[in-house]
């Protein structure tokens, strides 16, 4: 604890009259307020916005209680601070916030993360938007395809607004797949989705699915070095690199579409920031029609919606 941490932790004891043993405070405990300020302060110089929050994130993790029990506290209430410090320390090296919880919400679940997959975005719920309106029957029984699956999200959030939607996830990593499949049983999924590691659709032998969903790596090789330290340091680089000008994947994913997606089947992509024109110029080349680019709530242009050539005035 640095010098003026001690102080501060003294004057507080100080004022609420109470005589506290250093035994207690050599065993581990220190007043709340103080480590609040403490972790605000050390993640702040780390460079992270948000710190007060993200301290109060920090100890409602460490201390196993939500924000809200965390108001019923008052700061000069001793808890136990080495978890505490040692998430914090954590977060200090910029490892995500979701590593270290172990959870990530996305659309209306809670999602298991690990660093084998990427850490769900709210920016990837514009991809199931899309999908609400192109198939506004949610009572329908689609079969869903998601490729590059990694926790799951994609196709897990899907199958939670239609009940009776089946679906498969492939990812390349085993353990995304094996991460994606704890995600389905967590989510009482586990009986309509099947999750297995593969390349893209090549373990499918000719299935075709009504809707096919992909986040696929989409990130120009060259731009990789310049994302911020949690993203780069953290997470799975392969499913980020997106090759040399980031259309790598879609290029597959295009040339697959006509041999996946069922009669009236739709695609709906992710993609990164200023690609739609290049992901319309690849889908174009591979007989596919984009039907519309969606933008997310920051306003980029985020999600692809697109069927074959073939279904063209279907």
């Amino acid at each position: 604890m640095t010098h003026c941490a001690e102080h501060e932790r003294d004057t507080i004891l100080q004022r609420q009259g109470k005589a506290v043993s250093r035994a207690e405070i050599q065993a581990g405990f220190q007043p709340f307020g103080v480590l609040l300020s403490q972790g605000a302060r050390q993640l702040s110089e780390a460079g992270i916005e948000n710190a007060r929050r993200e301290s109060r994130l920090l100890m409602a993790h460490a201390l196993e209680k939500s924000l809200e029990q965390l108001l019923t506290l008052s700061p000069h209430e001793l808890v136990p601070a080495e978890e505490f410090l040692a998430v914090l320390a954590r977060r200090v090296r910029r490892e995500p916030m979701a590593f270290i919880t172990g959870t990530q919400g996305f659309w209306t679940l809670d999602l298991a993360v690990s660093p084998a997959t990427l850490i769900p975005r709210a920016d990837s719920e514009t991809v199931i938007s899309c999908l609400l309106e192109y198939k506004s029957n949610h009572e329908a029984a689609l079969a869903m395809l998601d490729l590059g699956t990694g926790s799951g999200c994609l196709l897990l959030a899907a199958l939670s607004e239609y009940p009776n939607a089946w679906g498969v996830g492939v990812d390349i990593n085993p353990q995304a797949a094996s991460l994606a499949r704890r995600n389905a049983i967590q989510c009482g999924m586990v009986g309509r989705a099947s999750l297995v590691a593969g390349r893209w659709d090549t373990a499918l032998q000719g299935q075709r699915f009504d809707v096919v969903l992909s986040n696929p790596p989409y990130i120009p090789t060259a731009d990789l070095a310049g994302l911020m330290p949690e993203v780069q340091t953290y997470e799975p680089v392969a499913a980020l690199d997106g090759g040399d000008d980031g259309m790598e994947a879609y290029r597959v994913l295009c040339n697959r579409l006509p041999h996946i997606l069922a009669p009236q089947g739709i695609a709906i992509f992710e993609i990164g920031i200023g690609q739609q024109h290049d992901l319309q110029r690849v889908a174009e080349a591979a007989g596919v029609d984009v039907l519309e680019v969606r933008a997310d709530l920051g306003g980029i242009a985020r999600a692809v919606v697109l069927r074959t050539r073939a279904e063209e005035g279907a």
